[in-house]
Parts: C-alpha cells; structure tokens; sequence
C-alpha cells in the first residue's frame, strides 16, 4: 500500500479543512526541521600544517556548550615587535593564536603551560567576560563571534589570541572546481615569484588550514576577492595589494607576519574587507593603508600591528586623487608601533587633495605605543602636504590604558622628514561616545598650524575620561578652559571647539530641526 495515498484518502474522508490543516501542519513541522537544522549547535575547526611554527604557552579546547566533545585547537605562531626607544633596535616576541568557527555557543578552556597563573583577562574589556580561573586553567563562554585576547599575568606578547568567528553560510564556500574559484585546500601553497595575479571575476578560495605564501594582487581587475579562513603568511610583499580596481571583497583570512602592509589600496573603489584577522613585526608593517580610494568599508578586523592598524593618505608614490567615504566598523586594533588609526600624513603638494567622509565607530583599542609624540595619537588626524581633512565622525570608540601616547592628536602638520608642504587644516569632526580609562595617556594635542591652516568646527559629544563626562557646561574654576580638566591642549589656531553632554547635543539637535522646520514653512 502507497502510505501517502492510504493518508491522503483518509485526510478527504475527514473532509476538506481538516486536510488543509493537516497539510498546514506538515509545512510547518517541515520548516522547523530545516530551521532546527541550521540553528544547531556547531564548531568547525582546522588544522596547522605542520611545516608552520607553533608556539607552546597554551593548551585551548573548545566544545559546544553546554555538553559538546571538548576538541584541541591547534596553536599558531604570530610575531609581535617592540621599538626601544633609546637605541630604535626592535625586539621580536613570539606569541600564539587559535581560531576556530561555531554557531550557537561555545565553552573555551584556556590552559597556560609555563604555570604560576595568579591573574587572567579576557579582553576586549567592553566584552565583560570574566574567566573562571581554576589554577593555570581558565574556561569562558562565547555566545557569538568574537576576536579576543587572553592575557596571563599581564604578559601583553606570550599571550593568546582567539578568534571564534561565525561558520560560513554555504554560499560563502565555493566548489573547489568551480571555474571562478582559485582554491587552495589544507597544507603550504606558493607561487613560482611569489606573487599571485587575481583576475576580473575570481576567487581566491583560501580553505581552513591552508597556508599561502604569496602576495595576492588586484591589478585593473573587478568583482573579485579573497575568501576563506586560510592564512597568508610570511609573504615577500603584502599580504594583498589592490590597484585601479573596483568592486573587491577580502574575507575572513589572516594575514601573518608580512613584509610589508597586510593590505595596501591604492587608487580602488568599491572594496569591501570583512572579518580580517593581521600581525606584523617588522619595519611599516602597517595593518590596512588606503591612498586615493574611495567607497571603502572596513569591518569586523582585528588588526595587531608593528606600525599603523588603519591609514587613510592621499598622494604616495604613483597614486593620485582623493580618497572619500571610508567606513572602519567593528573592529579591535593594537598598535605596538604608531597609531591604531592615522590619517592625512601623504598628499600632493602640487595638486593639494582632499579626504572627506571618514567614519569609525564601535571600535576597541587594546594598546597604542609610540615614543615620538609626533606620531602618537590612537585616533590621528595629522593633514600634511596640503592635504584637507573634513566631515569626519568618531562613534562609540572604547580606549583601554594603553602605554605610551595620547587618546586623539590633531595637527595640521608640516613634518618635514615626510611633508613638502603644510596641510590645509582640518574641518567638521563629531566625536561621539569616546571612553578612555587608563593612567598613561599623554595629554592630547589640539594644533592648527596658523590661522589660514586650522582646525575648525570640532564637537565631542559624550566624552568620557577615567569616568569624567567632559562638557563645557561641566563645574571647574571660571578662568579654566574645558580642556584644562583632562589635561588636554588646544592652541590658538583651533576654533568652534565644543564638548557636549548627551542631553545638550539632543537638545541642540531639536533645535536645529525646529529652526529649520520653521524656515522652510
């Protein structure tokens, strides 16, 4: 007997609305299987190759919580570098990562070989996850995607870092043999020059565990990128160099210890990097340099650099024109050299340019640490070589104590060992929701060049300072400037400085509405 004909007569038999709802019944039965299916608990993991050092700090295992098979991660070996400042000679630190994908959520136990454990940190801090510590063992839960760093003792290098990101969607994994795909599986990859040229319209596939030396280029090319959640590793140049092109996408992969920028933009529009993970040790071993882009959108990267995390020029080399609309959202970065983010240093002198449209926002800075007070600055707006910074908004940026710097520096800056001329100044910058809390900031700097080379028309809004809202309106001496109650500087060449609490900005933006309101009635 045919069961869904035997069932189906006997559904008729009870009549029409009862099989309608039987038929109802089952979609519905159906539907939640298949959601039930893509909302179970899941952990992928993948392997080292074994021809890739490792480092032996830490055991981690993860599980699916609450009950899952605990798995063992297999450890990484990023180097980290440190200037010192006396001599300028750069001591190498070897440090560990491991990285895994997971949906739903995720017990981690973190065990520190080396013993004597008497402290531990999980961090970004705004995370506020607090490990259980049981000996040189700590275990946590993540029930979401997170970059982290786990910190013993206060050891900021032999420390581990851990990214737990979301497991692809199916459609983010191409088919080895799909003809639009360039695929690398497990193991160690290179190339003959140690370059790879990525055509209009390809992929290059980097699968869990795959290793590929060789700087990954966008030349001239459209519509295509980097995939995957393999690594790029000791490459000659960058990790991935993008030029003239359009509509570029760079995944999830992570860059290791490069010789040079683990992406460089140059005189592209339309990319999109999602989900990068970079380390450096070396000489401008900057996380992310953008010159002469447009349509940029930086998001969800973890950057740990030997120079620059993010910087944003015009003019260098043989790049030409403004560079407009740049979003950075998301993210974690640490400098161990220079800045988490700069902007402005490279221009035209003889054809002066512009960057406008700058966004940052929700973006944790773990450490900032540079000597010379010229390049200090977590968030660095520094215009050289005439070049002009405007409409720039700073939102919901959280600043750890870092060790040597200062929490913003603005400059219109004339640095003779990289400027030919003086920038043209710097406009229109909100500042939104900015926290630091720590003791080593230096005091911030404020500094128009001169009047016709200023800084104009900056607001913050909501800053807080070791728990000090900051605002004009705030009690302190009469004669004080707003900026002499966290030790901050503003010189003479800066104007239309604000600070505003929440509520004052609101109020003020009600306002502006209303005025407008009524001058268009």
């Amino acid at each position: 007997m045919n069961p869904s004909l035997s069932r189906r007569t006997a559904l008729q038999a009870a009549g029409a609305t009862a099989l309608a709802a039987g038929l109802t019944s089952l979609s519905a039965t159906t539907a939640q299987a298949d959601e039930a299916v893509a909302a179970a608990p899941t952990l992928v993991t993948y392997p080292r190759p074994a021809a890739m050092p490792t480092n032996t700090t830490f055991k981690v295992r993860v599980r699916t919580a609450p009950d899952g098979e605990w798995q063992t991660l297999d450890i990484w070996r990023p180097q980290l570098g440190e200037i010192n400042p006396t001599t300028g000679s750069s001591k190498i630190y070897n440090s560990s990562l491991a990285y895994f994908d997971f949906r739903g959520s995720v017990e981690i136990e973190v065990t520190y070989l080396k013993g004597g454990t008497t402290k531990a940190r999980v961090r970004p801090d705004s995370y506020g996850i607090t490990p259980e510590l049981l000996g040189d063992t700590l275990r946590f839960t993540l029930d979401r995607p997170r970059n982290v760093v786990v910190q013993i003792n206060d050891d900021i290098f032999d420390c581990l870092h851990l990214f737990a990101r979301a497991v692809e969607k199916k459609r983010e994994r191409p088919s080895a043999d799909d003809p639009n795909v360039i695929y690398y599986g497990p193991g160690v990859h290179t190339t003959a020059d140690g370059t790879l040229l990525v055509p209009s319209g390809k992929t290059v596939y980097l699968d869990g565990g795959a290793v590929l030396k060789a700087t990954v280029i966008f030349r001239d090319v459209e519509h295509a990128g980097i995939a995957g959640r393999g690594v790029l590793a000791g490459t000659a140049g960058g990790g991935a160099l993008v030029e003239s092109a359009r509509n570029i996408s760079i995944g999830a992969v992570t860059v290791l210890n490069p010789n040079g920028y683990a992406v460089q933009l140059g005189e592209a529009t339309g990319v999109t990097i999602k989900g990068l993970g970079s380390f450096s040790s070396k000489g401008w071993g900057d996380g992310i340099d953008i010159f002469c882009s447009s349509n940029v959108v930086i998001d969800g990267v973890f950057m740990r650099n030997s120079d620059d995390c993010i910087a944003i020029y015009t003019h260098r080399w043989e790049y030409y024109g403004d560079t407009t609309n740049i979003t950075v959202r998301n993210s974690t970065l640490w400098a161990d050299v220079a800045h988490p983010i700069n902007v402005g240093t490279h221009g035209n002198t003889d054809n002066p340019e512009v960057l406008k449209n700058l966004r940052f926002k929700n973006i944790d800075i773990l450490d900032h640490r540079e000597p010379q007070m010229n390049y200090q600055g977590c968030i660095a707006l520094n215009p050289g070589d005439s070049n002009l910074i405007k409409n720039v908004r700073i939102e919901d940026v959280r600043i750890e104590d870092f060790r040597w710097g200062q929490v913003i520096y603005m400059k219109v800056m004339y640095n003779t060992k990289y400027n030919t001329s003086v920038g043209r100044g710097i406009q229109n910058v909100y500042v939104k929701n900015l926290t630091y809390t720590g003791t080593h900031a230096e005091p911030t700097l404020l500094l128009g060049y001169d009047a016709d080379h200023a800084v104009k028309d900056v607001t913050f809004e909501n800053l807080v300072i070791n728990g000090l809202v900051v605002a004009d309106s705030m009690k302190k001496p009469s004669w004080y400037y707003t900026t002499d109650t966290i030790q901050w500087f503003a010189n003479e060449h800066v104007t239309n400085l604000r600070f505003l609490t929440t509520a004052e900005a609101e109020a003020q933006a009600a306002a502006d509405a209303a005025a407008d309101a009524a001058a268009t009635s």
